[in-house]
């Protein structure tokens, strides 16, 4: 397999906007079953952008910034922090506790910060954030979900029809398989196939299908096996969902992602669009 980074933090961005309630209920239900999700939510990446060139915080990372409502009326922001990393982090904690009293400046509001750790290092486990002197003393913590964690729990992840299970089984074995391209491959064709058994409905199935084919990325000769595999597999199912994707232009793809933000570079590795290209489709959004 050539020797690149595997892509995390960009496909879990995308499916969080597309499937954010189930997201929630997923990972932190007890705060699901406090927001009227009947009131609806918003993104609010400009303003986070925003706040981030204000902060002059250009090397750090934050995926979404969303306005919810709880059930007793009163509106909440949730910052919503997805670190997907390889190894620990010493900074983790006070990069989010940085964030987290930025937007509360900001917005005079209170603010939920959460995070998933994605890093392959199970004893990592950042502690929370604390400052101390004289007296004066800060403590920052904040729930976080471990992917690692849902490794025992396979049979959990493969009964379940969240969509993040899925998208937490993929993650998983994308890791596994970082050195064995012929295993993902495999993989990549359970968990497709798994889209099917699981009854998901026919746009679920192309929008999860994207997120498992961005992220599980494999070299050009696998890549053709797994479609041959793949058609033959929706033919005898006679469900020709996944192929009508290919009738998708890669200019739709890259537009999708411009509008998720996702950096220039990983749009046109992705969509093997030249970065020429990219910048005129991002020019037209304008």
């Amino acid at each position: 397999m050539a020797e690149k980074r595997d892509d995390f933090d960009n496909p879990w961005k995308s499916i969080l906007e597309k499937y954010f309630q189930e997201f929630m209920v997923f990972f932190f239900p007890e705060i699901h079953d406090d927001i009227n999700w009947a009131q609806g939510h918003d993104f609010m990446d400009q303003e986070l952008q925003q706040i981030v060139r204000d902060a002059d915080l250009s090397k750090r990372y934050v995926d979404k910034l969303v306005k919810v409502w709880k059930l007793n009326g009163s509106e909440r922001l949730v910052f919503v922090h997805i670190e997907i990393q390889s190894q620990e982090d010493s900074d983790f904690s006070s990069r989010m506790f940085v964030y987290n009293y930025r937007i509360r400046d900001c917005y005079d509001a209170k603010i939920v910060s959460l995070a998933i750790l994605g890093d392959d290092r199970s004893n990592w486990r950042p502690e929370p954030f604390r400052d101390e002197l004289w007296g004066c003393e800060v403590t920052f913590r904040f729930p976080m979900v471990k992917l690692l964690d849902y490794e025992p729990r396979w049979l959990e992840l493969e009964a379940s029809r969240n969509p993040f299970a899925i998208a937490v089984m993929a993650h998983l074995k994308t890791k596994e398989t970082q050195k064995d391209p012929q295993s993902r491959k495999e993989w990549r064709f359970q968990l497709t196939r798994r889209l099917y058994e699981q009854g998901f409905e026919r746009q679920d199935i192309m929008e999860l299908f994207l997120f498992v084919d961005w992220m599980m990325e494999l070299p050009e000769g696998l890549k053709r096996e797994f479609k041959t595999e793949l058609d033959q597999y929706e033919q005898e199912k006679q469900m020709r969902y996944v192929s009508s994707i290919e009738k998708i232009t890669l200019e739709d793809v890259a537009l999708e992602m411009l509008e998720d933000q996702v950096p220039l570079e990983t749009i046109a590795r992705y969509t093997k669009l030249l970065i020429e290209k990219v910048r005129e489709l991002q020019s037209r959004q304008k």
